[in-house]
């Protein structure tokens, strides 16, 4: 199985590291046309204004015609990515989860926290890093919640798009990793 993590800018290393401890056979996706050969994508953490800057429209265009239609994953600013509305300041977004989202709503890098949330993954509570993360404000009606934080969602999947506000990839947990790569096989939103 072949997936791909954007690797433009951010945190993505991170994310090779556990998908290919997963068995995943991962590309590093630099190219638009590199999103030919997987199955599934991950949009890492990083900053989702310069994700936009290096993509350019053609590239943000092919990305939004991956997104809504395969298997894709984003954490933090991924999540931001793949939301339908961005605010604070309003982006666009490749609308591929029913998602309102605001970027570093949690505040500042100083205000960048590790927690332990319940989540309803099989495991119980999971351990979240966030670093000025964003907060997803509303989510559609067919948008299913996994994890909140106080009160609001941070882990949501909806048909074949998974998102986390926070970095599952800077823990021992891989759990979200591990229900993407389901979700891929199934060529679905796979089960818990």
């Amino acid at each position: 199985m072949k997936i791909g993590v954007l690797a433009l800018q951010g945190d993505f290393d991170a994310h090779r590291q556990v998908l290919e401890r997963l068995g995943a056979d991962v590309v590093m996706v630099r190219k638009p046309e590199q999103l030919r050969e997987i199955e599934g994508l991950v949009i890492p953490g990083g900053e989702s204004s310069t994700f936009l800057k290096l993509l350019g429209d053609a590239g943000f265009e092919e990305l939004r015609k991956f997104v809504t239609t395969k298997p894709s994953f984003g954490t933090c600013a991924g999540a931001i990515m793949l939301a339908k509305q961005v605010e604070n300041p309003a982006q666009k977004g490749t609308g591929a989860l029913d998602i309102r989202v605001r970027r570093n709503a949690y505040g500042r890098q100083i205000e960048s926290a590790i927690l332990t949330s319940e989540c309803s993954l099989p495991g119980g509570e999971m351990e979240m890093v966030y670093i000025r993360a964003p907060r997803i404000e509303e989510v559609g009606p067919g948008v299913e919640v996994l994890a909140k934080r106080d009160g609001h969602p941070v882990l949501v999947r909806q048909g074949k798009v998974l998102a986390a506000t926070f970095h599952p990839e800077l823990t021992g947990d891989t759990r979200v990793h591990e229900l993407f790569l389901k979700m891929v096989r199934n060529g679905n939103s796979g089960e818990k």
